[in-house]
């Protein structure tokens, strides 16, 4: 009797999760038509009414048990974004208006695991009447608009602080990377905390606008705990007031986990190795089979700065048009001085011609 309670039971909970999954299944399906609507819409007010339809519908399914790791596959032009620990997940778009301009939808699904019970909230996008940049903390109704694509997860005591890494189309002539901090108090979301050291000031979350003509590298490396980002600089020191002229430098600065808050460090060296940089994988040729092989070797980084590397220890100066154009000018009171005693055409000199000289010399010499 007991084996047949036992065996019943066990036949329930599968029944369970494979109804459970069906159901999500169906939303998805359901789902995936809304968006197909919702992106060829032509103008911003079709734009309006559709996305309102499938954003009802998708916060319906969201609230569903196991919405929090069913991986939503159909849904391809809507960001799933999940912290590490799985405990939080950040549902996320975007629509481009007439003007290019772009409106953002997020979701922030989240688990509390005091109280057993998973909570989906909706950020709204209240930036018309904001601080462009705000730099407070904001509530789930006070947001700014943006596209996460990176969660890094800080324990905190008792309290976990997530990190979200995002863009923002930002206006017609500059765009903006983003770090934040999200957490919660209960079932509400909390966007900023001051966890941001930047030299001897701490803020709550940091912005870096700069010029559309461009992109900037934004990226978390885990094994070295920091965010890596590219460093800005005008494209001329007389352009330093306006965000829109900013550019990579081809310097990096990263923000580094120290006692749970992200401290500023400036000129630091980005490299491609992942988790163990002293070792990699190179493919080489047997010189006895002729095959090629995998090799493991240790990866020595050597500092271009460095006077004893086979570079001189050059120092790397960002190029601007001014330094171009002094470069220029100083290389025209350097060209090489012509012995006017030599009435050849120097464009019209070369090697070959002193070669066939010398041969006709060697003639004569023999007769």
């Amino acid at each position: 009797m007991k084996l047949v309670v036992s065996i019943l039971s066990v036949f329930s909970c599968v029944t369970l999760i494979f109804a459970q999954g069906n159901t999500l299944a169906e939303d998805e399906a359901k789902l995936a038509p809304l968006l197909e609507a919702l992106r060829s819409a032509e103008n911003n007010q079709a734009k309006e009414a559709k996305n309102k339809v499938f954003k009802t519908e998708l916060a319906k399914t969201l609230e569903k048990e196991g919405a929090l790791t069913y991986p939503f596959t159909m849904l391809t032009t809507v960001g799933f974004i999940d912290s590490p620990d799985k405990q939080m997940r950040i549902v996320n778009y975007n629509i481009e208006q007439d003007d290019l301009t772009q409106k953002y939808t997020c979701f922030v699904v989240h688990y509390d695991k005091r109280k057993k019970e998973q909570y989906v909230t909706e950020l709204k996008d209240n930036s018309f009447g904001m601080p462009t940049q705000p730099t407070e903390i904001l509530s789930s109704d006070e947001w700014y608009g943006a596209l996460y694509y990176k969660i890094i997860p800080i324990d905190k005591g008792s309290k976990t602080i997530y990190t979200v890494l995002g863009w923002d189309y930002y206006g017609p002539s500059s765009q903006v990377k983003l770090i934040d901090a999200i957490y919660f108090t209960g079932s509400s979301v909390k966007l900023g905390s001051p966890i941001f050291k930047i030299g001897k000031t701490t803020q709550k979350r940091v912005f870096f606008e700069h010029s559309k003509k461009t992109s900037m590298a934004l990226n978390y490396e885990e094994h070295r705990g920091r965010i890596i980002f590219d460093h800005l600089s005008p494209e001329s020191p007389n352009l330093k007031n306006y965000r829109s002229y900013y550019v990579p430098d081809m310097s990096y600065d990263a923000f580094e986990l120290q006692s749970n808050k992200w401290i500023l460090q400036e000129d630091v060296i980005g490299t491609n190795n992942e988790a163990d940089p002293k070792k990699q994988i190179i493919y080489v040729t047997d010189p006895k089979t002729g095959k090629v092989e995998a090799k493991e070797i240790k990866v020595k980084w050597i500092n271009p700065e460095d006077a004893n590397n086979p570079n001189g220890g050059a120092e790397h100066v960002a190029v601007t048009p001014e330094s171009a154009k002094e470069e220029k000018d100083k290389g025209k009171d350097q060209e090489p001085q012509v012995d006017k005693r030599d009435k050849r055409d120097p464009s019209q000199v070369s090697f070959y011609d002193d070669v066939k000289k010398n041969k006709k010399k060697n003639k004569k010499r023999k007769n």
